[in-house]
């Protein structure tokens, strides 16, 4: 029996702890040992598993096993914040006391720096209150966050109330650009250098996938935030593309600038952080100056951003997507670095030490802007596709225009700087390959099954590991399709006869959430068809007693989810982020409805370019990329259903071509064994 064996199996410390209730999982132990061997030979894993196997059990006993004998660093970072949560104050716990004979192992939650609120800034903020801050909810949100100040046992965002001016952290939070460091008079009770140095002592880390990814751009250019580390792990790693391709790619928005802009002066309110600054000979016309520089800033970055949507509104870009570098002036660079200067100028003659250290920060900012705007105009990061959003805007501020690129692929990245370094990669989800692995298949055609996951993310030569559920889905899971649904866009009339795919939509819906009485989850690909669904059917529904939420209208994903938790007829309409990552334990949830296929949209600017590199190297777009994405998401959709033992219900399919097409089957594959899927 191996030492994961040993813990997780029968008669063993977890078994001890849990008591009478815990059983020991062949799926659990067999994961394990996998990852055991995976670190102990420092090479690379892909592990997938289904729901109810308890994953984070079995790669949390052998990574903390490793850590502990051999005093090398494991780094864990998961998707969601309730992950998180689960791994640091449940699991970890409880591990610590099962592992006790092997000796201890310090584990910390890591956040990102913006996470911490400094003891210096706030009293900075509160001090220049009246002159940095001009609109009386952005007082209110700091004397909230001042009061917050003196019971926060961490100083971290997770336990601040939510304030009515959620910008006004930026005044208060840990920025490294105006950090004072040793010279910090609240140096030693700083509560981001007391998370480092606990940081810098520990061997496991848990974080999320931003951070870990952020931290993996900055080694790529020789800098970084977490420790050297040994081991990775990577939860929930369905996301890992999308979170990869986030942090090596470029965003910006006039928000982001029209804030920091802001910021430093709001002339309507004469506030800003300049207004307060004295300067050691008393002369005032280098903050003059500032000022204008600020207002010349303001009023580029207004046209650039006129420019960008109209240029985006004017039929030129088919969906976005900007294929030719500088396709409107950009002055918005040069104006910004002008102002970087001048901030930095000031920063030389300022009275106050402590102004020295934000004038720097702001300097930073500001270049930082003009840096990305040129990177994005130019287009000088190779092969990365470069697009504009832009949305009419509601009330006050007119459209929002947002100018990204991102790499066409993260799989060279990933291929050089995570999966080419020295450490083990392990990544483990219920959805990373495209269909079931039969018993009696060669380990080398079995790989086949996770073939898109290892190419997209280049981890081609990674070992591969498919288990199953221990859920019986043959008697928890009724799957229906709905055949007689027409196409989208069918119409009534017009030489077609019969309903029209939006009224056929309302229609199955309504019908299927009667059936079991609510209790559902209704799934979209699209927000506009979502809208219009949930518009004809929110008032029936509730005319039944049922009660009914609107993803992106009826509160935050969390709060939604909370309350749908609590209600036995409730009836959710989702899209996007309710496919993946949710947790409904229970009869609350006992229906998914999945109104199309997910298939990203064809001209979605990434979507497009992915599909033209894939056909330079002679692949089909279809079947090497969209096909496969979208039977992932579909594995995803589908298991938000059963989430435990105990759980029964149905998947209804609202998309005949799950029946109808050659390309069908895949879904089908992809459904757990000895389900049977009824047809009406």
């Amino acid at each position: 029996m191996t030492g994961v064996e040993s813990i997780l199996g029968n008669m063993g410390p977890i078994s001890t702890l849990l008591g009478e209730g815990y059983e020991p999982r062949d799926q659990q132990i067999a994961m394990s040992r996998a990852v055991e061997r995976t670190l102990e030979e420092r090479t690379h894993l892909l592990v997938e598993a289904g729901t109810g196997v308890g994953k984070s059990f079995a790669y949390l006993v052998p990574a903390m096993m490793r850590a502990i004998t051999n005093r090398e660093t494991v780094v864990v970072a998961t998707n969601t914040i309730a992950l998180q949560e689960q791994i640091v104050k449940k699991d970890i716990p409880l591990l610590d006391r099962a592992l006790e004979q092997y000796g201890s192992c310090k584990s910390v939650l890591v956040k990102g720096r913006g996470n911490y609120m400094s003891i210096r800034r706030l009293k900075l903020a509160s001090e220049r209150k009246n002159k940095l801050l001009g609109d009386p909810a952005e007082r209110r949100s700091l004397d909230m966050i001042e009061d917050w100040a003196y019971e926060t046992p961490d100083g971290t965002l997770s336990t601040l109330p939510q304030l009515e001016r959620q910008g006004v952290w930026t005044h208060v939070m840990s920025d490294s650009a105006n950090c004072m460091g040793r010279k910090c008079p609240n140096y030693n009770a700083c509560f981001y250098q007391v998370a480092r140095r606990e940081m810098e002592g520990a061997q496991l880390l848990v974080c999320n996938h931003a951070l870990f990814f952020s931290d993996l751009a900055l080694r790529s250019m020789g800098t970084g935030f977490l420790p050297d580390y040994d081991h990775v792990i990577l939860d929930e790693a369905h996301g890992v593309e999308d979170a990869a391709a986030d942090h090596f790619g470029l965003r910006l928005t006039e928000w982001r600038v029209s804030f920091l802009l802001n910021q430093l002066y709001n002339a309507k309110t004469g506030k800003g952080y300049l207004s307060d600054l004295t300067l050691q000979a008393g002369d005032i016309e280098p903050i003059e100056k500032a000022y204008r520089l600020v207002d010349m800033a303001r009023r580029v970055c207004e046209g650039f951003f006129d420019d960008l949507y109209r240029l985006s509104t004017s039929g030129k870009l088919i969906n976005g997507r900007m294929r030719e570098p500088n396709m409107v002036e950009n002055h918005l660079s040069q104006v910004m670095g002008d102002l970087s200067l001048r901030l930095k100028r000031l920063k030389e003659i300022v009275t106050r030490e402590q102004d020295q250290f934000e004038l720097n920060a702001y300097s930073i900012r500001a270049s930082e802007i003009g840096d990305h705007a040129h990177a994005l105009m130019e287009q000088t990061m190779p092969n990365c596709v470069y697009w504009i959003e832009s949305t009419q805007g509601t009330g006050r501020g007119g459209p929002k225009v947002t100018l990204s690129c991102s790499p066409i692929e993260v799989a060279p990245i990933l291929r050089e700087h995570l999966f080419g370094q020295s450490c083990s990669v392990v990544l483990t989800s219920a959805t990373l390959s495209t269909r079931q692995v039969l018993e009696d298949e060669e380990p080398e055609h079995a790989e086949t099954a996770f073939a898109h996951t290892l190419n997209r993310l280049g981890a081609e030569g990674s070992k591969t590991l498919q288990l199953g559920s221990p859920f019986d889905y043959r008697n928890q899971v009724r799957v229906i399709v709905d055949t007689t649904v027409p196409s989208p866009g069918y119409k009534r009339g017009g030489g077609g006869s019969g309903e029209s795919f939006d009224d056929a939509i309302a229609s199955r819906v309504h019908d299927q959430v009667i059936a079991t009485d609510g209790g559902a989850f209704v799934l979209f690909t699209s927000f506009n068809l979502l809208y219009k669904t949930a518009d004809r059917l929110r008032g029936p529904l509730e005319s039944l007693g049922m009660r009914v939420w609107v993803h992106g209208r009826d509160g935050s994903r969390t709060q939604i989810l909370d309350e749908f938790r609590d209600c036995d007829r409730g009836v959710l309409f989702g899209a996007a982020s309710f496919w993946q990552g949710v947790d409904v334990r229970g009869s609350a949830l006992r229906n998914v409805i999945i109104t199309r296929l997910p298939f990203d949209p064809p001209d979605r600017p990434i979507v497009e370019a992915r599909g033209e590199k894939i056909r330079e190297g002679g692949g089909d777009p279809f079947r090497d990329d969209a096909l496969p994405r979208a039977v992932i998401r579909f594995k995803q959709g589908f298991g938000r259903l059963i989430r435990s033992a105990t759980d029964m219900g149905q998947v209804v399919i609202l998309d005949p071509r799950v029946l109808t097409t050659g390309y069908g089957r895949s879904f089908l594959k992809a459904i757990p064994g000895g389900v049977e899927v009824e047809r009406i």
